[in-house]
């Protein structure tokens, strides 16, 4: 057992405080505290209270899973992270941080990386990162590179998509159990955290004129089945580290939809008998107060970020795999550069910019090339057809 001395909580009192020199954008905003419901560099309960955050921290350090929400493409979420990670670390150094981005399979590139085996570009291309997590890795490097330089083992949570998709489509026991990665059956879903997806799965799948979708359309049902798989994934591996002989403090860095109201890995790491979790979010400087409502984590860091801030990069706006006849598109999202130029779900991306489209990292590549107002071409395959679109896009990145 870890026992916390004065002179452990102060230092690190120092480290909290040292990373809002780091993060000048962490720093409390000109704003008064009446202007936002979580002011910046603030950690607050749900329901509004202000909390100390020394006793944050160090109630944190005691638990045995503590877990780190986020927006995956806001650099302010990462930020925040890091510090909170440099804030326990002065206190429990026996930590393992576990992270969503990386899928199993990859977890010897984790090893070498954090043992200094591996260049920062050699992790990546390692890791797969282009194909696996596709995020700019900018934002998520001074986390990796803060493990690396205190030796903090590096575990990777995900499962591949495929494993997703194929239980999406047959179910959990139409999947084979040689290809289920280890996954165990998952614990059902709550009510509530049905209801919750529901928004979520209108918002990133329905498209424009189709009607209303119900909690019992079969394809939410499928996609409650994958999302539920994924939390199970996250938590089967955290409680693998959780349950090593020396029990250290088990971090996982993960999106927030994941752990909000305790719904998704929370749910999961209880069916598997831990329950000694703390649920930690970031809180953009911006976001509707209605929002922070009991039980939605069980605190909050007021963050300098905006909501609406958008992305420093182009984005086309889709997720995207390798086919064998070029980079097939798997989703769309609402309102991006794809939806715009009318590509759709099923629709392989056969060549973009002159090139030719064999590898999701052609694709990727060249909308990072593009500056902003680029009119870009692209040549996909629909339905046997062979179409040229064009992606316009903004003057500013979005």
């Amino acid at each position: 057992m870890t026992f916390i001395t004065p002179k452990s909580l102060r230092v690190a009192l120092v480290a909290a405080g040292a990373a809002l020199l780091v993060f000048p954008a962490l720093r409390p905003s000109l704003a008064s505290a009446a202007d936002v419901c979580v002011p910046v560099a603030a950690w607050v309960a749900p329901g509004g209270a202000t909390l100390d955050a020394g006793r944050v921290i160090t109630d944190a350090a005691r638990r045995r899973v503590v877990l780190l929400g986020e927006t995956h493409e806001s650099a302010e979420h990462h930020r925040w992270q890091l510090q909170v990670l440099a804030a326990l670390h002065a206190q429990r150094p026996d930590m393992v941080i576990g992270f969503e981005m990386f899928p199993r399979r990859v977890q010897q590139a984790l090893d070498r990386f954090v043992a200094g085996e591996l260049s920062t570009s050699d992790f990546l291309k390692a890791a797969d990162w282009d194909n696996v997590w596709r995020m700019d890795p900018a934002l998520y490097l001074p986390l990796f590179h803060f493990a690396r330089m205190n030796r903090i083992p590096m575990v990777a949570l995900n499962i591949e998509p495929a494993l997703r998709r194929a239980v999406s489509k047959s179910g959990f026991d139409g999947v084979p159990e040689r290809e289920r990665e280890g996954v165990t059956l998952p614990a059902a879903p709550s009510e509530a955290y049905i209801d919750y997806l529901l928004p979520v799965y209108r918002e990133h799948e329905r498209e424009g004129g189709q009607k209303e979708v119900s909690r019992d359309d079969a394809g939410f049902r499928r996609f409650v089945a994958s999302q539920t798989l994924w939390d199970r994934a996250m938590a089967q591996a955290l409680h693998g580290i959780a349950a090593r002989p020396n029990r250290p403090l088990v971090v996982g860095i993960m999106g927030s939809g994941h752990l909000a109201y305790g719904y998704g890995v929370p749910h999961q790491l209880k069916d598997l008998g831990v329950t000694d979790i703390v649920s930690l979010l970031p809180w953009d400087r911006d976001k509707p107060c209605r929002g922070l409502v009991a039980g939605i984590a069980d605190a909050v860091f007021g963050v300098a970020a905006l909501a609406a801030q958008k992305p420093s990069r182009q984005r086309l706006g889709v997720r995207i795999e390798t086919a064998a006849d070029g980079v097939r598109i798997v989703a769309v999202e609402k309102a991006s550069v794809a939806e715009k130029a009318d590509l759709r779900a099923g629709d392989v991306i056969t060549e973009i910019a002159g090139m030719p489209a064999k590898r999701n990292e052609v694709v990727i590549a060249a909308v990072r090339r593009q500056a902003p107002g680029t009119w870009v071409p692209l040549k996909v395959t629909r339905d046997g057809a062979s179409l040229e679109v064009v992606a316009r896009f903004p003057p500013l990145a979005q």
